[in-house]
């Protein structure tokens, strides 16, 4: 189902409860999950959408080109545009999302309860301050692995707590993020887990015929048969650290393996540079969606070494781990407590320790059916967060707060 400008508002009469979801821009993650909870007898949902970005070609600064998904952003549930009056839109700056008619457009709708994915733009907060008898509901993913301190944190702190003290119920995505709403004041009855997850079922259903394209694509690109492969698949960027996984892998001196990367952005020159003249280290360009599958096939090991606040969970590990990969990641990655359990499925690493991170590939590579048995295990356990576990954790929040009758907005 698809909603339009032309479309009525909601009547009253036969609607089952009503959820509005209102986030930034469509994005490749969210799509699928909104059509999931859309074919939920539970209630129905409309998405409120504050910016139009990533529905046509756009220039991505972390992929450093042009890129537009090839996957559906808008199929399969209603949604609205509501006009970003913006004059820099954005989502790196708090007036680049400024939606004057979002009360209205929302009022409109008649929900039962407000989902906000996100909150620090002026919009969201306007949005909070003036809903009145509905209730709202949080789903973000950080964390505070690594801890701040001084008086700017103690101030950012108290008027984080001071805002979610707005809000009726919280939709944790892992352990980290349970952490972070605990540390901002958040009670833990009104917190529900609905994990991150990815399109399960698209990866599972592809691995045979991923594993074929791999092979070939392994074979164009030069990789040595027979090698096992390290695998990298992001942007190439400061957080992710790529160049951490580079040293290491140059330190670690492995007969039999090679590192891969895949993915661009504005460290993928500094990189390709650090690694002229080794003949095992090799680079392919950005990957679209569908093509994801193949990538991580392409892989033995999957690499995320990121460092610092801003990797606040990692869903490419998710991909990764339906593709049955074992999984290495530092202790700063959002995920890492909840994906990767050491010795199990893969290993965890002090985030910038570049030796501690070689001694991890050591580990990993020194037994191919250990690592076989590892990547077994990563499916097994990536079945636990898909979109049913996120939207069981949405209806129980639901269940828990939203009045029977429809509620309206100031």
């Amino acid at each position: 189902m698809v909603f339009t400008e032309l479309d009525s508002p909601a009547s009253d009469s036969g609607s089952p409860t009503r959820l509005a979801i209102v986030t930034s821009h469509p994005i490749q993650y969210n799509a699928p999950w909104f059509r999931h909870v859309a074919a939920c007898s539970e209630f129905s949902v409309r998405v409120f959408y504050l910016w139009d970005y990533g529905i046509k070609p756009m220039f991505d600064p972390g992929f450093q080109q042009t890129i537009q998904w090839d996957i559906p952003l808008l199929a399969g549930y209603q949604y609205r545009f509501v006009p970003n009056k913006s004059p820099r839109p954005g989502t790196y700056r708090f007036m680049g999302l400024w939606n004057p008619s979002l009360i209205e457009h929302v009022t409109r709708y008649k929900p039962s309860a407000i989902l906000m994915l996100g909150y620090n733009f002026a919009s969201c907060i306007y949005l909070v301050l003036r809903v009145r008898d509905v209730p709202l509901i949080f789903r973000g993913d950080s964390h505070r692995i690594v801890r701040r301190t001084g008086v700017k944190e103690l101030i950012r702190r108290k008027l984080i707590s001071l805002l979610f003290s707005q809000f009726s119920a919280f939709l944790y995505v892992g352990a980290a993020n349970y952490d972070y709403f605990r540390y901002h004041g958040v009670p833990a009855h009104k917190l529900f887990r609905a994990p991150h997850s990815v399109e399960n079922e698209r990866f599972y259903s592809q691995a045979d015929e991923a594993a074929i394209q791999a092979a070939e694509w392994k074979r164009r690109i030069g990789i040595p048969e027979g090698d096992l492969v390290i695998l990298f698949a992001g942007k190439l960027e400061p957080k992710k650290r790529p160049l951490d996984l580079l040293h290491a892998f140059q330190a670690a001196r492995l007969n039999g393996v090679s590192l891969f990367f895949v993915g661009g952005g504005p460290l993928e020159q500094e990189v390709k540079a650090a690694a002229a003249g080794n003949d095992k280290v090799f680079f392919a360009s950005f990957q679209n969606q569908t093509l994801m599958p193949r990538t991580y096939a392409a892989g033995d090991l999957f690499v995320l070494p990121s460092y610092g606040t801003s990797e606040t969970w990692g869903l490419a590990v998710n991909e990764a781990m339906c593709m049955s990969r074992p999984i290495i990641v530092s202790d700063h990655v959002g995920c890492a407590r909840d994906l990767v359990v050491p010795e199990e499925n893969g290993l965890i690493f002090p985030a910038g320790d570049v030796a501690a991170l070689t001694r991890c590939i050591h580990n990993a590579l020194s037994n191919r059916e250990r690592l076989r048995k590892w990547g077994e295990r990563s499916r097994d356990m990536i079945d636990q967060y898909s979109y049913r576990q996120t939207t069981e954790g949405l209806i129980e929040a639901m269940r828990r707060v939203a009045a029977p009758e429809h509620a309206s907005v100031d």
